[in-house]
């Protein structure tokens, strides 16, 4: 859950997630010791009143500063690659849902379950309980297992949605008459919020996503007693 003034990301709550914070913090490495070579040539060239002749032209400076870029640039592109095959493995999912995004709210459907479907709507302002999150809350969560592979299946009924949640490293487009899929895996038990990630109409900031991941024995009961109030 970010929190006022955070700079950062969310803390991960996915192995996903968590690769792709170290791979935020190994670009923002590099960046930032370009952007410090680059400030200090800056300093260098303009306070200093000595210059040298041969660097005017220099094999070897222009040899260094083309084979230096692409080194970094394979540095880079390795691990985003290896991350960018890591979101899209799927390894026998424990559980599928299909989340179908409404102007606006959110629809769910556990497929592996007969008649196992709800409608997930926003918490007014005025009817939060005490300690609820204004804009993030809603009457329905998507429970899930945790430590399961989940695969959720996103489409859209009118117009395009994008099913995110930050935590868990996961942002699909809801597209009308398309499905797209994408999987996750919740380290640890735990409340997850995330909201419509696409501009969809005047109410896009009023569907958020709460994900709820419990063990496995709390949501085979929580299934059983929705099952039984259908």
């Amino acid at each position: 859950m970010a929190y006022p003034t955070q700079l950062g990301f969310q803390d991960a709550a996915s192995p996903v997630m968590e690769e792709l914070l170290c791979f935020h913090d190994h670009a923002l490495m590099i960046v930032f010791l370009i952007s410090t070579l680059v400030l200090y040539i800056i300093i260098a060239m303009v306070s200093t009143k000595l210059t040298n002749k041969l660097i005017l032209d220099s094999q070897e400076i222009e040899i260094v500063w083309t084979i230096l870029p692409a080194i970094i640039l394979i540095l880079i592109a390795l691990p985003s690659l290896r991350i960018l095959y890591l979101m899209d493995e799927i390894n026998d999912p424990h559980v599928t849902i299909k989340a179908v995004g409404h102007q606006w709210y959110w629809s769910y459907e556990y497929t592996d379950f007969e008649n196992l479907e709800f409608d997930s709507y926003m918490v007014p302002t005025q009817d939060l309980t005490p300690g609820g999150f204004r804009l993030l809350e809603a009457d329905h969560r998507m429970v899930i297992p945790k430590e399961s592979p989940i695969r959720v299946l996103v489409s859209a009924e009118d117009v395009l949605h994008s099913w995110a949640v930050p935590s868990l490293g996961v942002k699909m487009d809801a597209v009308p008459g398309r499905l797209n899929q994408t999987t996750f895996i919740t380290t640890r038990p735990g409340v997850f919020y995330g909201q419509c990630s696409e501009i969809c109409g005047a109410n896009h900031s009023f569907m958020p996503i709460v994900v709820e991941a419990v063990p496995l024995e709390s949501f085979e009961n929580w299934s059983s007693l929705v099952l039984e109030n259908a």
